[in-house]
Order: C-alpha cells, then sequence, then structure tokens
C-alpha cells in the first residue's frame, strides 16, 4: 500500500515515508469489519429480524458501531444529559452533567442519582448527598461503573476510600477551577485535550473520551477529524494491521486510514454506508482500530501483533430497550433521519 500525499476528510496531509507501509490480512479486514458492523447497524434500524449480519462473529460477541456517536451511551448522553430540555444549558452546568454521567459511563448509575436528585445541577450539588446515593448503591452491590474502561481511583488526589467518592471530588475540582472557560477558550482541539488531561487521574486515554463526549456539546465546537489519541486497544489493532508502518506514528496511521476510507472502500468493493452522510471521522478510526483487534482474535488468530490477549471476553446481548437516533445539532444530520428510525439492540 502506498502513502497518499492527498488529504481527504482530516485536512492533516502526511508526507510520504521513503519506504513502503507493510499490510497484513487484518488490514483489509479492518474495512471489511466497518463495513459489516455498519451494514448491522441499519438493519437493525430497519427492523430486518435478528441476526443482523452474516458474519458469526458479529453475531457472537459484543462489538461497539461503527460510529461513536451511535452507541446506545453516546446516544444517551447526548440526547438525554447534554441536550435534554430539562435541564440549564449553561456551559458549567452542561460540563457537570457530562462529567457525572460519564466518569461512571453508565445509564443505570445516571438513573440512579436521577431517582434522588431530579435535576443534578452544580449550583445546588452537595457532596455529601451524592456521596450517600453512590455509597448506597455499592454496600447493595450495584455496578456503579461500567466496564467499558477502568476508571482509576485518584485516590492519592483526594484521599477517599471509595472510587466513586474520588471522582466526586475531582468534578468538583474541575468545575471550581473553571475548566468550561478554559475549555471554551481552547483555540484548537489538542489545547483542549491538554486542559482535560491537567486534572488528576485523566490519562491520555480518558482525556481523549472525555475530549469527544464535551465535543457533542456546545462548550467546544471541533471537528472530529482534528485530533486523535489512541488508546491501548487502537495499539493493539494498528499493530495486527501494519506489518511496517514506514516511519508513521500510530496518530498518523489513524489519520492515514480517515483519509483514505473512500478509496478502500472502493478497492475492496464494500459497500459502506456512512452515517446519513457523515464520513468516519478520527474517533470512529481509532475505536474500529479497538474493535478490529478484538475480532482479529477470532477471525485471525495466528496474527497477535502486540496484543496479549487471545479472546473476546463480551458475549453480545440483546437489549431491547429501544433507541431514537438524535445527534449533536451542530452536525446537522438530524434533519436527515427520515421516519420513526428506533431499533431494540
Amino acid at each position: 500500500m502506498s502513502v497518499s500525499k492527498k488529504n481527504i476528510h482530516s485536512g492533516i496531509t502526511i508526507i510520504s515515508p521513503l519506504s513502503p507501509i507493510k499490510t497484513t490480512e487484518v488490514y483489509d479486514t479492518y474495512w471489511k469489519f466497518a463495513a459489516l458492523r455498519q451494514e448491522a447497524f441499519f438493519n437493525k434500524i430497519e427492523n430486518k429480524g435478528y441476526p443482523w449480519s452474516n458474519d458469526s462473529i458479529i453475531n457472537t460477541y459484543r462489538f461497539t458501531n461503527a460510529y461513536r456517536a451511535a452507541d446506545r451511551v453516546s446516544q444517551y448522553l447526548i440526547r438525554d444529559v447534554i441536550y435534554s430540555d430539562e435541564y440549564s444549558d449553561s456551559p458549567k452546568e452542561v460540563l457537570f452533567r457530562i462529567l457525572l454521567f460519564k466518569l461512571f459511563n453508565k445509564i443505570d448509575t445516571w438513573e440512579l442519582i436521577r431517582t434522588h436528585i431530579s435535576n443534578p445541577n452544580f449550583e445546588d450539588y452537595n457532596f455529601k448527598v451524592y456521596n450517600e446515593i453512590l455509597n448506597d448503591a455499592f454496600i447493595a452491590g450495584e455496578t456503579i461503573y461500567s466496564a467499558a474502561y477502568i476508571m482509576p481511583s485518584v485516590k492519592s488526589s483526594f484521599g477517599y476510600t471509595r472510587k466513586h467518592s474520588n471522582h466526586l471530588k475531582l468534578i468538583e475540582l474541575m468545575l471550581n477551577d473553571n475548566a468550561e472557560e478554559q475549555l471554551s477558550n481552547a483555540n484548537n482541539m489538542q489545547k483542549a485535550f491538554e486542559i482535560i488531561k491537567s486534572f488528576p487521574g485523566l490519562g491520555n486515554f480518558l482525556a481523549y473520551q472525555l475530549l469527544i463526549d464535551i465535543n457533542y456539546s456546545t462548550i467546544i465546537n471541533f471537528s472530529e477529524s482534528e485530533f486523535v489519541m489512541p488508546g491501548p486497544g487502537a495499539l493493539g489493532g494498528i499493530s495486527k494491521c501494519f506489518k511496517d508502518t514506514a516511519g508513521l506514528n500510530e496518530k498518523e496511521i489513524i489519520k492515514l486510514v480517515t483519509d483514505r476510507q473512500e478509496i478502500e472502500f472502493e478497492r475492496l468493493g464494500l459497500n459502506f454506508k456512512s452515517l446519513w452522510g457523515r464520513d468516519l471521522q478520527l474517533i470512529d478510526c481509532q475505536n474500529l482500530f479497538c474493535e478490529v483487534d478484538k475480532y482479529s482474535r477470532v477471525r485471525h488468530p495466528e496474527i497477535t501483533g502486540n496484543s496479549k490477549r487471545t479472546r473476546i471476553k463480551q458475549k453480545y446481548k440483546r437489549n431491547h430497550k429501544p433507541i431514537e437516533y438524535w445527534f449533536p445539532p451542530k452536525w446537522n444530520l438530524n434533519s436527515r433521519i427520515i421516519g420513526d428510525l428506533t431499533y431494540q439492540n
């Protein structure tokens, strides 16, 4: 595969290195997986009935959507946490809700809090009240954190035994430090990332994930193809897709594949149905590397890359609660969603 100097989506030109990039068969699988996963997404929406894919691996195991914003938790965040008419749209309150939701990353935890506090807001915030709600849930054996990724306890920064207590204090710190103003004044996405990362416990991966979530709101407004920070799973996927990256680092590889998406889908004869006209962005291609790392454990077990994992842990379980798709208004997608596009996942 040769490296193109032409930039298509991200607005970033990558200079061709002297030696060519060398791919493995997992590279083609990356694009096939993206097309298959997106096909399954639309099959669900069109109520074609389970199974939604002809691919047995996709039917058996849990994979995120090709587009991060289309996942159930992201949809809930966008529609019910960020843009709900029930809440204040002030930047500080919007950031408070995003952090309160995303540090736990679990819909059930947000709804648990709302059974006690109908309108979670920072103006009336009381650490003791929120902490007792989460303490009671923890003692009752309820899972208050998502299994999507591991949250560090930040005990060294705040001193509490229980992780949720420290995370509540982290939210306090960020809001008292006027993080929403700092972010609003950031002149590029990388600067916004550095602001988030400056707070305790928010390393590269978590800071980038929060950055994308905050960018769904009106606090900041950057292109999702302006900046990327690969997580551990994406690094594993990249190592399986490429024998030799010809000097490009992982960020540049993600930018490269984002720019080449139309070329690669056409080369492989794949009918990739975009998100109502929205192409894959850097965050989506980063996530796809993570998902193909998992997928290839079954499809290409002989190609291990730098990943030590050999099986996919999470099996697919149907969630019968419908999703009504709605995206950040600034993306101008919602008018393109024709009809009542809900599905039972």
